[in-house]
């Protein structure tokens, strides 16, 4: 016969293992779970006010840098980017925003004129951010879905660095 501590010490095992198990939830419940668990777990960054358009191309706006100089840090880089709305909905937040690196090198004044150079390489700055992912429970008859955390890193905005040399 088990004794009082041999109970105690069952039910504090077996009381993580049904706890840890994460919820099922119905295609109407998810969007509001997914939006509780980010707001009280996974903060996310507020979306840029100024985005790019879909479907334009990139390119290194040097002209930018004969004007006077320009408000947002994004524009006044010597690795400029710019920001693209990504989406997945397979994952929330399903839509968020990716910088986009605008040139291949970096811009330098040469004879006090901007111009793009090979020396240096324009590179994304990643940052990791978690998103939760759709995925379909199991032994269920309905089409239900846990949320789970996933780690994804997403360029938040550029860098200008050396060019590699091949040795």
């Amino acid at each position: 016969m088990m004794d009082m501590k041999q109970i105690l010490f069952f039910a504090l095992l077996l009381v993580p293992v049904y706890t840890c198990k994460s919820r099922c939830y119905n295609e109407t419940e998810l969007d509001d779970a997914a939006g509780r668990k980010l707001s009280r777990h996974y903060p996310q960054p507020p979306l840029p006010s100024r985005r790019a358009t879909p479907g334009s191309s990139p390119s290194c706006p040097v002209e930018l840098y004969r004007q006077q100089a320009q408000e947002l840090i994004s524009d006044r880089s010597l690795s400029p980017w710019r920001h693209v709305l990504k989406t997945n909905t397979a994952r929330y937040p399903s839509t968020y925003v990716e910088a986009e690196c605008l040139c291949s090198g970096c811009i330098v004044f040469k004879d006090n004129a901007p111009v793009e150079s090979q020396n240096f390489n324009s590179v994304p700055i990643v940052q990791s951010r978690v998103f939760l992912e759709k995925e379909l429970c199991e032994n269920q008859e309905n089409r239900t879905y846990r949320l789970k955390p996933i780690r994804v890193d997403v360029a938040v905005g550029c860098t200008c660095v050396r060019a590699r040399t091949s040795s």
